[in-house]
């Protein structure tokens, strides 16, 4: 992102920090699961969330020797939580792990937006009613057409963001959708048929 044309609380949402923190989530979740399951240890698992801690510059010292931005998030992982750390990433790819903290850093980043959307469409209806009765020249085909409304162009914009924040709103969903259900065994079992 260009910083000089990021909104601070977006930037937030995409910086390296916070993309890291969405991987260590989405880790921990899974390991959550497998300690449900049984599949992993308990007492591992509260390892695990006590001291998985990471840096973006030892994550960034790490990637110069594996050249693979997981391998150095985990590694920077079991630097800190020790010998539980082989729980971490269990069962994953590292696609896994990348696609599903997208998925939440897009959810994010949706739901800055409908304010935001709220705030331009408000200046967009002002304007419409402000310039209402102002003249201005139609176009048709490139060129000058019948008079029309300078208020009508803005109440044009207006319906269009409409538009937009309905389809902002069904991508938000359907982002969320990949991260808000989990599967039960049975059901997994049944749908992989």
């Amino acid at each position: 992102m260009i910083e000089r044309y990021t909104l601070p609380e977006m930037g937030a949402v995409w910086s390296q920090q916070n993309k890291f923190q969405k991987w260590l989530d989405v880790e921990i979740a899974v390991c959550e699961v497998h300690a449900e399951d049984g599949t992993i240890p308990k007492d591992a698992l509260e390892e695990i969330k006590s001291k998985a801690a990471f840096t973006v510059e030892r994550i960034n010292e790490i990637e110069k020797t594996t050249d693979h931005d997981v391998i150095a998030f985990t590694t920077n992982l079991a630097e800190n939580i020790g010998p539980a750390a082989r729980f971490v990433h269990y069962g994953l790819t590292s696609s896994d792990v990348v696609d599903t903290a997208n998925a939440l850093l897009l959810k994010d980043a949706c739901d800055l937006l409908p304010k935001k959307v709220d705030a331009l469409m408000e200046v967009l209806k002002r304007r419409a009613f402000e310039f209402k009765d102002t003249p201005q020249i139609g176009r048709t085909h490139g060129i000058h057409a019948e008079p029309t409304s300078f208020g009508l162009v803005w109440a044009l914009w207006y319906s269009e963001m409409e538009r937009n924040k309905a389809r902002l709103e069904t991508a938000r969903e359907r982002i969320a959708v990949g991260i808000s259900h989990r599967m039960s065994k049975s059901e997994f079992a049944k749908n992989s048929d």
